[in-house]
């Protein structure tokens, strides 16, 4: 388990178990690749980050990781794995996430892209990426560091 501060001074809980703050948690995070390269979502209002958002009703956490990025990004994934979860104990509400890792097979055009202007390929994510203003809060916190890491040990 790893515990840090988020940049915006919350106490995030992350770890690589099996589910360890909720069976069933309301948000997701996709950790995208495509053809070598990082697939990412714009936000019209965060900037760029990893595919993710809420689970929907009726939906598992799996259903609404594919569901946000075919939604963000056009991805269709050909496969996905869990990483892990993290928890956010924010001023106002407690947000659990689930963390997966996917490599997507293929990019459909789509009419619209939803709360984001659609999907940015990158190569390499800039090391300094806490500092770059082109990128959401989402991606500079120790969340996004643990993650690649454990994506890069395990591929």
């Amino acid at each position: 388990m790893y515990e840090f501060d988020d940049i915006y001074h919350n106490r995030v809980m992350l770890s690589f178990d099996d589910h360890p703050f909720s069976k069933t948690p309301k948000h997701v995070w996709v950790i995208c690749r495509y053809q070598d390269q990082w697939l990412l979502t714009s936000h019209k209002n965060r900037g760029l980050e990893f595919p993710g958002g809420k689970v929907e009703p009726g939906e598992t956490a799996e259903q609404g990781a594919i569901r946000e990025v075919k939604e963000e990004t056009g991805g269709h994934i050909s496969k996905m794995q869990y990483i892990g979860q993290y928890k956010v104990e924010g001023r106002e509400k407690v947000i659990i996430k689930n963390v997966y890792f996917a490599k997507i097979d293929r990019l459909d055009k789509q009419s619209t892209y939803y709360e984001t202007n659609g999907p940015v390929l990158i190569k390499h994510l800039p090391e300094n990426i806490q500092k770059d203003n082109r990128f959401s809060f989402i991606m500079k916190d120790d969340v996004l560091t643990y993650c690649l890491e454990k994506v890069r040990r395990s591929s």
